[in-house]
């Protein structure tokens, strides 16, 4: 996937961007008359059974054994922070416009590159600096009324 015009992980990360815009619109149709809660769980467990069948399907093994702790456990507070961030984003759903909302939990693009300097060590040029301060302006202008 990666011998076209872009490389494969930049063809992944469209893909994520578009399956992300429609999470929020089909959410956002699928959250009313029902709590937000009930609302995450179904997708929830949507999610679970694709990727069970998905990794049924691959044939690779199961072997949690193989599975560092300190692997286990970043991977375990991963999953805390998307169940964490996932309920908070359908309650923001059942409250606001999804052209809001949307917006508003993608500042996370901005929080990963800070994170990513402070914990990480990564390093911004200052283009890449100048594209965070835009994405938070830009934030800013779709969530205001």
């Amino acid at each position: 996937m990666s011998d076209g015009l872009l490389p494969a992980w930049m063809v992944w990360a469209l893909l994520s961007a578009c399956f992300a815009a429609l999470t929020a619109i089909l959410a956002k149709l699928g959250v009313e008359g029902i709590s937000a809660d009930l609302a995450t769980l179904i997708r929830t467990a949507v999610v679970f059974l694709l990727l069970v069948g998905l990794f049924v399907a691959s044939g690779e093994s199961l072997s949690p054994t193989s599975i560092s702790p300190k692997t286990a456990l970043f991977l375990v507070l991963s999953g805390l922070a998307t169940g964490a961030s996932w309920l908070c984003y359908f309650r923001a759903l059942k409250l606001g416009p999804a052209s809001q909302v949307a917006p508003v939990d993608k500042l996370s693009v901005v929080l990963v590159a800070l994170f990513g300097v402070l914990v990480l060590g990564e390093r911004l040029s200052g283009v890449n600096w100048l594209g965070v301060v835009l994405i938070t302006a830009g934030v800013v202008l779709l969530a205001v009324k």
